[in-house]
C-alpha cells in the first residue's frame, strides 16, 4: 500500500517548489518494509519487523521538509495527519545523501488512522 504525504499552505508550496512533492515523495507499505522518500532530501527502507509502535503525533510543528537530530527525524509536507514511528533497533536513512541513524521517524500523511492500522504491531 502506498500512503500520500500530506501538504498545506505555503509550506507545502515551498516543498513543492523544492521537488519534494507528491510526485516524488510516498511512503509504501510491503509485508516486509516501509519505504519512505521524500524527494531528493530523505529515503529510508525500514524494516517492518523494527516499527515497535505508530502512534497518532502531537503538536503541530511549523516546519516543512526533513528535520532531526539525534535518531529523531520529522518527515512532513503539513503540520497535521502526523503519524510517530517508533523504530528498534535503529535503522539508517539518509537525509540530502548523508546517512543517519533513525530511532523515530513523525511523518504527516492524509490518511494517519490507515497508516497506523496499517501498522499495528502485533
Amino acid at each position: 500500500m502506498k500512503y500520500a504525504f500530506r501538504y498545506d499552505g505555503i509550506g507545502g508550496w515551498v516543498t513543492r517548489t523544492l521537488a519534494l512533492g507528491s510526485r516524488f515523495s510516498t511512503i509504501e507499505v510491503t509485508a516486509d518494509t516501509v519505504k519512505v522518500r521524500l524527494g531528493w532530501a530523505f529515503r529510508a527502507t525500514i524494516p517492518r519487523r523494527s516499527i515497535i509502535a505508530a502512534t497518532p503525533g502531537r503538536g503541530r510543528p511549523f516546519s516543512r521538509g526533513a528535520h532531526g537530530w539525534r535518531g529523531r527525524w520529522l518527515v512532513n509536507g503539513s503540520g497535521d495527519g502526523l503519524v510517530v514511528l517508533t523504530i528498534e533497533p535503529a535503522t539508517r536513512a539518509w537525509v540530502t545523501g548523508v546517512p543517519v541513524k533513525l530511532r523515530q521517524l513523525t511523518v504527516s500523511v492524509i490518511a494517519p488512522s490507515e497508516l497506523i492500522e496499517a501498522l499495528a504491531v502485533g
